[in-house]
């Protein structure tokens, strides 16, 4: 998996045995549900869990399957928010680009070419795009490149990216440019917003650097150009932001993936994952996926409602969060952590069990000091 991250080739398709398998997956009548960047990205933030890694891959619903199974999830972009983001992308590339073009230091429009990227299929358009790319790095001239496709190999699965934009600069670099509609204030955003930007564009920035392996005189610039109102205005501005530790995390850990076939290979004879099929029988085909639960996912996950009822069903540690999670060692659930901080149980030679009963006893004392007890 490692060595397909940084390989020029586009990522083989899925055999016909394994893409048969994903669609038994999916259920007879359900259409792939497509692989996204921000999906991507948080999918690299959590490697371990086996149960999204098969699910994105086979193109499962993630939302329709935790309403089906009775934890639905008020998850996404509200639709106010999704429209005033492509009303701002809009403006960004009204007449030609020419807030884009300027935003890049080009003062005339004309300058820039605008190659036409349509085609058939996610397939079709991938190439079409690594076909523009190359002959915007020969040609020497600036080249935006709107909405192009680009393919990345994910846990032997391919993905279809879709990028607001990429420039080709005359030199040969090309850079991914990310179109938000949250304001950038005093030439500051949100730095939350801006830190989930950059995963995101880093993901793209590693599609990007497969095309340009196999690409003469290309390089992929490791920052990104992030477009955002200007104050409380709609007039766009931009910033240049550095990916280069999004990238080198979202590699380390996209590599860390189990292939899907694999994944799949594991699961009981007959499992589906079929919204239409029952909440009984559709809740033991996702818990014959192991998951990684954690707090993180509530914000990154559609599934993450169920996962959390099942962690905390389970009294797992998880439930508590990673950093927590690290702290304890072998201690797996909140019954082992209390009967260890009471002293009934645990190795007292263990560091965190040493810890969790001077934990206790220092909260005996501050309650009699109190009085409480």
């Amino acid at each position: 998996m490692s060595e397909s991250l940084d390989s020029g080739p586009p990522p083989p398709a899925p055999t016909t045995a394994l893409r048969q398998r994903l669609a038994e997956l999916r259920g007879p009548a359900a259409q792939p549900h497509p692989l996204d960047a921000r999906a991507l990205a948080a999918l690299a933030a959590n490697p371990g869990c086996k149960r999204r890694a098969l699910l994105d891959g086979a193109g499962v619903d993630k939302a329709a399957l935790a309403s089906a199974l009775g934890s639905p999830a008020a998850f996404g972009q509200s639709q106010f928010a999704f429209m005033r983001g492509n009303a701002f992308e809009a403006k960004v590339k009204a007449d030609g680009g020419k807030e884009l073009t300027r935003l890049i230091g080009v003062d005339t429009p004309a300058e820039v070419r605008v190659p036409e990227l349509s085609a058939a299929g996610p397939e079709g358009r991938a190439a079409r795009t690594a076909l523009a790319l190359r002959e915007a790095t020969a040609a020497k001239a600036w080249t935006l490149l709107d909405h192009p496709m680009l393919a990345l190999e994910v846990a032997g699965s391919p993905a279809y990216l879709e990028p607001d934009a990429v420039v080709v600069h005359p030199d040969g670099t090309w850079t991914v440019v990310e179109i938000k509609s949250f304001p950038m204030i005093d030439a500051s955003a949100d730095a939350a917003k801006v830190g989930a930007a950059a995963r995101q564009a880093a993901v793209y920035v590693l599609a990007l650097e497969r095309v340009a392996s196999v690409t003469d005189g290309a390089r992929v610039a490791h920052s990104v150009l992030l477009v955002c109102p200007k104050d409380f205005s709609n007039l766009p501005t931009a910033s240049v932001v550095d990916v280069r530790k999004q990238l080198s995390v979202t590699r380390r850990q996209l590599a860390r993936l189990t292939r899907i076939e694999d994944i799949a290979a594991a699961l009981p004879e007959g499992t589906t994952f079929d919204v239409e099929r029952p909440a009984e029988e559709l809740t033991a085909a996702v818990e014959s996926v192991s998951a990684a639960y954690a707090p993180e996912c509530l914000a990154a996950c559609e599934l993450a409602f169920h996962c959390r009822d099942r962690a905390r069903g389970a009294g797992a540690v998880e439930a508590l969060g990673r950093g927590v999670r690290g702290e304890l060692g072998g201690l797996t659930t909140i019954g082992d952590v209390l009967a260890a901080a009471r002293g009934t149980a645990g190795d007292p030679d263990d560091p965190a069990v040493a810890a969790l009963r001077r934990a206790a006893a220092l909260r005996a004392e501050a309650l009699e000091a109190a009085g409480c007890r």
